[in-house]
């Protein structure tokens, strides 16, 4: 726990060497544990550092959440912990654009990045095209989940301490327990989501840093259409706009290139968590001066 000034936040770092790696959740419950099935094979190579934001698990919560304040509570977080650039910033979905702001900040610390599904600027303007509303059932169900979160509602929504693949039974019921609390934090970042949004729009821009772009493309099934509240077609053309998305992501640096996972989903940590250690390590290896 690192004292960010009359706040704490959960830092749990593994391993050593050079650049550090600095893992970033996306909207979730799990924090750190989102990154339990990759986090101790990359800290095998290069320092490696995940951490819970404001709210989540045993990090305390932020009076007002901003999105420079998320970016400011990470940079506090590495510096008070003792942790130096340069960093390499691996995020998944909501953390893919958190890195770019970190990026926009602090862009003399970020040496690579790493993108693993991660949300896009632009994706609600885009999504409402094809008339999928981000007020979706599996929204609607995580609030009543957070009004609710007393009455144990919220632990079956957290699968009852039931694991994704490649996750431990452990961080399963770790992740369980402190989900009412969790996702009070997860329901704030999701008020602020347009905010943070708009301001990763004006992040764009990676340079030439290392950058690899991991992109789910597992068919949504009969029961994730129903939870999302969308059609076949709908779901097929969120697809394709989700990889077209992608495809502009890896364009953001000019030593960026995507990588296209037809059998992962959207957690590709936990269904594939050998293409995010390679792709960890390709951008380290480029960071070091290794090339690509």
């Amino acid at each position: 726990m690192v004292d960010i000034g009359g706040r704490k936040i959960q830092l749990d770092c593994r391993g050593s060497g050079s650049p550090t790696v600095v893992l970033i959740h996306g909207l979730d419950v799990g924090g750190t544990l989102s990154w339990s099935a990759v986090h101790d094979s990359i800290a095998t190579t290069t320092r490696t550092c995940g951490y819970s934001r404001a709210g989540i698990m045993s990090s305390d919560p932020t009076p007002a959440l901003t999105p420079t304040g998320i970016v400011e509570d990470l940079h506090a977080a590495l510096a008070g912990g003792g942790e130096r650039p340069p960093f390499v910033l691996v995020g998944h979905s909501l953390g893919g654009p958190i890195g770019l702001l970190y990026t926009k900040h602090y862009g003399g610390e970020v040496a690579g990045l790493v993108m693993v599904d991660a949300s896009h600027p632009e994706q609600f303007t885009r999504f409402k095209q094809i008339g999928i509303s981000t007020e979706n059932a599996a929204v609607r169900a995580l609030k009543v989940a957070a009004a609710l979160s007393w009455t144990g509602v919220v632990r079956l929504l957290a699968g009852q301490g039931k694991p994704m693949p490649n996750q431990s039974m452990d961080a399963a019921l770790a992740q369980s327990a402190w989900a009412p609390r969790s996702i009070r934090g997860a329901i704030t970042e999701m008020n602020a989501l347009e905010d943070i949004f708009a301001a990763a729009a004006t992040a764009r821009s990676l340079g030439d840093r290392p950058l690899v772009v991991l992109t789910a493309m597992k068919p949504m099934s009969a029961e994730e259409r129903r939870t999302a509240g969308i059609t076949e077609e709908q779901a097929q053309s969120q697809k394709k706009m989700w990889l077209e998305m992608h495809q502009e992501e890896a364009r953001w640096s000019t030593a960026g290139r995507q990588v296209v996972l037809p059998d992962a989903s959207h957690y590709i940590q936990f269904d594939r968590p050998d293409v995010v250690i390679a792709a960890v390590a390709e951008v380290v290896a480029a960071a070091r001066g290794g090339g690509r």
